[in-house]
């Protein structure tokens, strides 16, 4: 319950100090035609929210799987232009994560990971580090799925497209 009670602090802490490094993230990689999104247990839901949000609003084909999954078919996607999003918090599979991290790499494409603060390992594996507080490893994607949300933010503004008004997007959604 403490950790959950600290997490408005923790939002607010990554927001003030993960902001420059998700814009240079977006600027690197805004012209990019195709994102990967890979993430295990509790990130793979974080994954897929990234992957969704930057199609929604940025217009770039995306994928999202659990990263076990990869060498399933979309590694044969992966070269040196393609941008690939890894959740790799803090959990009890974060080791296999980081290992999908380095086939990333090994393929060329270049790694983006979302890491607790304080994670070394993952530094030395991925190309880029987007670090969140860290927090009771269940309760990380709750932390972990807002700087994927800025991304896309930023990387939808800088390819000159109106983000309150995605196209093709029904405002309200009915079940029938």
């Amino acid at each position: 319950m403490a950790e959950l009670r600290r997490l408005p602090h923790a939002i607010a802490e990554l927001l003030e100090r993960c902001g420059p490094t998700i814009e240079q993230i977006a600027e690197r990689h805004h012209r990019a035609d195709f994102f990967l999104y890979l993430g295990r247990h509790v990130g793979l839901p974080v994954a897929l929210e990234g992957a969704l949000k930057l199609k929604e609003i940025s217009y770039i084909a995306t994928d999202a799987y659990a990263a076990g999954e990869m060498k399933h078919g979309p590694i044969a996607l992966l070269d040196e232009q393609t941008p690939v999003v890894v959740v790799a918090t803090d959990s009890p599979v974060l080791e296999k994560v980081i290992s999908n991290v380095q086939e990333v790499r090994a393929r060329g494409a270049h790694a983006i990971a979302v890491a607790t603060e304080g994670d070394e390992l993952i530094e030395k594996a991925a190309d880029e580090v987007i670090r969140v507080p860290r927090t009771d490893w269940m309760l990380a994607p709750l932390l972990a799925v807002i700087p994927l949300q800025l991304l896309a933010y930023h990387i939808a503004r800088l390819r000159g497209l109106n983000i309150d008004q995605p196209r093709n997007l029904a405002k309200t959604v009915t079940v029938e």
